[in-house]
């Protein structure tokens, strides 16, 4: 079983910065791909950013345009997301999420990640 608690949302002007952090309980000896997932009001879920079980591979959202960092800490069990530049466009609830994945991997459909958080709201004031 595997759970995941997002922190560090809130409400912040444009061109501010937010860091998301996701605290990861894993009793399994899987190895997982982690993501930043989001859903903004009366919108699918979008990926914003994935990274593999080592930290090698990272890829992210087409929008993310530069501005976002995802990063892991396997010792600590935590998945970081700092966004810069924020737009009102990234406002949305937040989700962290894993899915069993070979070491190399990392996952860009959200149908593949199988453990979601709770989400966290960011929302951007114009």
């Amino acid at each position: 079983q595997v759970q995941l608690i997002e922190s560090g949302g809130g409400l912040v002007q444009t061109g501010s910065s937010l860091r998301l952090s996701c605290a990861i309980s894993d009793h399994t000896n899987d190895r997982w791909s982690m993501a930043w997932i989001r859903q903004a009001p009366g919108k699918e879920r979008e990926l914003v950013a994935a990274i593999n079980w080592s930290g090698s591979r990272t890829v992210y959202g087409d929008f993310v345009e530069g501005r976002f960092i995802i990063s892991r800490d396997n010792a600590k069990n935590t998945v970081d997301l700092q966004m810069n530049s924020l737009k009102p466009l990234d406002t949305a609830v937040y989700y962290c999420a894993a899915g069993r994945a070979p070491n190399g991997v990392a996952y860009t459909s959200v149908r593949l990640y199988d453990y979601w958080g709770q989400g966290t709201q960011v929302t951007v004031s114009s």
